[in-house]
């Protein structure tokens, strides 16, 4: 079993910085992939960029050049850091994170979320 606990999202301006943290703890083998996803009231859930266990990325077109992810594995931990942040950034982000809970069994989870508003 794997738990996912978001924390470092507030209330910034725009053109402002944010640095999320998602930190995994429990009981598995391994963790794979992890993104962070997020999802603005009324809209669906969308994915912002992911990493490989061996620190390959993906971005989100509205995000790429802003964002940065990263993951300290040592720590079991995921890192988006935001930059020059936008309105449109507004929502509610959430961890991912594909671990192996056995040796051969795969478990997908998510955590609770972390409100980022971008706002004047």
């Amino acid at each position: 079993q794997v738990q996912l606990v978001e924390s470092g999202g507030g209330l910034v301006q725009p053109g402002g910085s944010l640095r999320l943290s998602c930190a995994a703890s429990g009981t598995f083998f391994s963790i794979n992939d992890m993104g962070w996803y997020r999802q603005a009231p009324g809209d669906l859930r969308e994915l912002v960029a992911t990493i490989t266990s061996g620190g390959i990325t993906t971005y989100a077109d509205s995000v790429k050049g802003r964002f940065t992810i990263s993951r300290d594995n040592a720590k079991n931990t995921v890192y988006l850091q935001m930059n020059s942040l936008k309105p449109e950034d507004t929502a509610v982000y959430y961890c991912n994170a594909a671990a192996f809970v056995t040796r051969w069994m795969t478990g997908d989870y998510w955590g609770q979320g972390t409100q980022v508003t971008v706002s004047s």
